[in-house]
């Protein structure tokens, strides 16, 4: 298990709010579905600071936000900005390409899957 800070700032406020958030799977071991968590984690991590009394799993669309993977000091981070404010998460033991490329990989599985409609027919 790895575990890593959300740096959150929303807007129209002056200080951070830092979260921890866990994965199960190293960093350099990630596929596109713990991309997916993680991204998702990021987003819970600054909806939660903007809204701490609001259940904890509500549903989380991976779209809407600009995004980019960016070297630190011991690895990579990830930033996020939505308009409700921005997040940093990291660092992460990864290679920035490879990141990077799997991060793009996911959000166009997740639009295309968002895109195709339902089919009735179960194969």
């Amino acid at each position: 298990m790895a575990t890593y800070n959300v740096e959150v700032v929303l807007r129209e406020r002056d200080a951070a709010i830092t979260e921890v958030v866990r994965t199960d799977v190293a960093p350099r071991n990630w596929t596109e579905f713990e991309v997916e968590d993680v991204l998702r984690g990021i987003l819970r991590a600054i909806d939660r600071a903007r809204n701490p009394d609001a259940p904890e799993e509500r549903p989380v669309v991976l779209r809407g936000f600009s995004w980019i993977v960016e070297p630190s000091d011991d690895g990579v981070v990830i930033a996020i900005e939505i308009p409700m404010g921005a997040a940093v998460a990291g660092p992460f033991d990864a290679d920035q390409k490879q990141l990077d490329a799997l991060i793009t990989s996911t959000l166009k599985r997740q639009t295309l899957a968002a895109t195709m409609p339902a089919s009735p027919t179960v194969h």
